[in-house]
């Protein structure tokens, strides 16, 4: 931004940023930004405070790319969080993205102090999360042959759709993540949302199928089968994955909405 490097060291001089931690400040994100001719002094509760402050600077400063020096105002700031949560959602299931791009936009949340990233990984429309126990489900379900160009228009773009995470990818995202105070949630809804799933192992619904990878939006009446105790064992057997690679996550949310019954109520199994 600047085309200034800065170096770094244990003890401080002139011209120097200054980065402290101090427990007394309140909040435990909070932080106290102080600016002089001389220096910058930025005290944190905690290291999380510290990088927010440090965004607050990376924010402040102008965009000068070498050309000339970059300064900023002096002055005072104190500042925390008033919400604890927040969050910020990316849903790879219907529109899949890139590893190399979920960092730049985990950057991106960092630089506006988000401290959650809601990973919404499976979908009608694609499952993107390896599971070791259910291999079709990146095999089959990640793909789906293309996608409606606009709801209720009738009309296909022709363009298949693939991709998926393995898990040591969501390891590596998960840490990236980390390394600037944020905490991933991953989001597998079910029972509802499955037809990736389903297209992979249509034993799991109530039919038996045939199904298909979604190509529309929308809520669909093909749903796991909840009177097959196969569906339960493999709600388990996900979720138990899941936690192995999100283990720092304190929820993996479920979903459990958008779950229509009418194939519940024909089913001799339900």
């Amino acid at each position: 931004m600047t085309g200034t490097e800065v170096k770094t060291g244990t003890k401080a001089g002139k011209n120097c940023i200054i980065l402290k931690v101090d427990p007394s400040i309140t909040h435990k994100e909070g932080y106290k930004l102080n600016i002089t001719a001389d220096a910058i002094t930025l005290t944190g509760a905690t290291e999380a405070g510290v990088f927010y402050g440090c965004q607050t600077i990376h924010k402040a400063l102008p965009i000068t790319e070498g050309k000339s020096l970059a300064s900023l105002p002096a002055g005072e700031v104190e500042d925390f969080p008033l919400y604890n949560y927040r969050g910020f959602m990316i849903d790879v299931g219907r529109h899949f993205f890139p590893k190399e791009y979920l960092k730049k936009l985990i950057d991106v949340m960092a630089l506006h102090n988000i401290n959650y990233f809601h990973w919404h990984l499976t979908e009608d429309q694609g499952w993107r999360i390896e599971i070791k126990k259910y291999p079709k489900l990146t095999e089959v379900g990640s793909y789906r042959k293309e996608t409606i160009t606009a709801p209720g228009s009738g009309k296909f773009d022709g363009t298949p759709v693939s991709g998926y995470y393995t898990q040591e990818d969501a390891k590596e995202i998960v840490a990236y993540a980390a390394e600037r105070f944020i905490t991933v949630i991953p989001e597998i809804d079910m029972p509802g949302h499955m037809l990736a799933a389903l297209a992979s192992y249509p034993e799991l619904g109530c039919t038996g199928g045939p199904y298909e990878t979604a190509t529309k939006f929308g809520v669909f009446k093909e749903v796991l089968c909840r009177g097959n105790p196969q569906t339960l064992q493999f709600a388990k057997d996900v979720v138990n994955e899941l936690m192995d690679i999100f283990p720092n996550a304190p929820y993996i949310h479920i979903g459990g909405d958008e779950c229509p019954k009418a194939e519940w109520k024909k089913c001799p199994k339900c």
